[in-house]
């Protein structure tokens, strides 16, 4: 099959993917209007009583940017669960396209969910105060960093979306993932976790990416952050799209 070919198929499944996002209110719901609400009760309920080195709103947003890329990964997963189950990718295989077509689509259409959804967050803190001072360059780096993160997060919510034999468990799978950012320096300083969890906190994935992004976005020195957190989004992408490549072998050999 011809680059051109791929190219086209996936651009269709690209097309179908929005168009069932758009049409899902649900998927709306979770991806738009539930970190917004985040934001707001963040900024307004629990910002007075947390004091950063900063106004708390610039605290916040970039791990509230992390926070909407994990909800609108959890509904990839839900969505290729419904197709792997409802009988629709037979239909697919039975069609002279591009295997990696579908997986591609969920994908594509998760990332472009995520970055309207992050321009909506964005603009929302900007009217609360947020006042982030980083030039173009370092602007560049922080939509890089974010960009490569919600890749990895969706090629890791299509994975659990085929291991997944129902939508419900394709929900819960993903949720997990959502619990990260509350054990991180998203939305607290570290050293303000108790001395137990701050391990946890500073060795896990969100808290080098929310940091990185931070810094940029303040033109602030990001230190040894940048690195481990574009190791810790390839190794997760790496490891997600071979096994989303050898779960849909092995789904078709049923």
């Amino acid at each position: 099959m011809s680059i051109a070919s791929i190219a086209a198929d996936s651009g269709t499944m690209i097309t179908r993917s929005v168009r069932h996002t758009l049409r899902n209110f649900d998927a709306l719901l979770i991806s738009v209007i539930l970190p917004v609400m985040l934001l707001l009760i963040f900024t307004y309920v629990f910002g007075g009583a947390i004091s950063p080195d900063t106004e708390y709103v610039n605290y916040v947003v970039p791990g509230i940017i992390l926070l909407c890329g994990g909800y609108s990964a959890s509904m990839t997963a839900i969505s290729v669960t419904k197709d792997m189950t409802e009988g629709i990718v037979d239909r697919f295989r039975t069609m002279s396209m591009a295997a990696s077509a579908v997986l591609t689509g969920h994908v594509t259409a998760s990332v472009l969910r995520n970055f309207a959804s992050t321009g909506i967050v964005m603009g929302l803190a900007v009217v609360l105060g947020f006042r982030p001072t980083g030039g173009p360059l370092e602007w560049l780096g922080a939509l890089g960093v974010l960009a490569l993160f919600i890749l990895a997060m969706s090629w890791l919510a299509a994975m659990f979306g085929l291991i997944a034999k129902s939508v419900e468990a394709a929900s819960g799978f993903s949720f997990g993932i959502l619990f990260l950012p509350y054990v991180s320096s998203a939305f607290v300083p570290v050293e303000t976790l108790p001395e137990w969890l701050r391990p946890i906190a500073e060795h896990q994935p969100i808290t080098p990416v929310n940091e990185t992004v931070r810094g940029l976005l303040f033109g602030l020195p990001i230190g040894d952050y940048l690195l481990p957190a574009v190791l810790w989004c390839l190794g997760i992408m790496l490891v997600a799209v071979v096994a989303s490549v050898l779960l849909w072998r092995k789904s078709a050999r049923r």
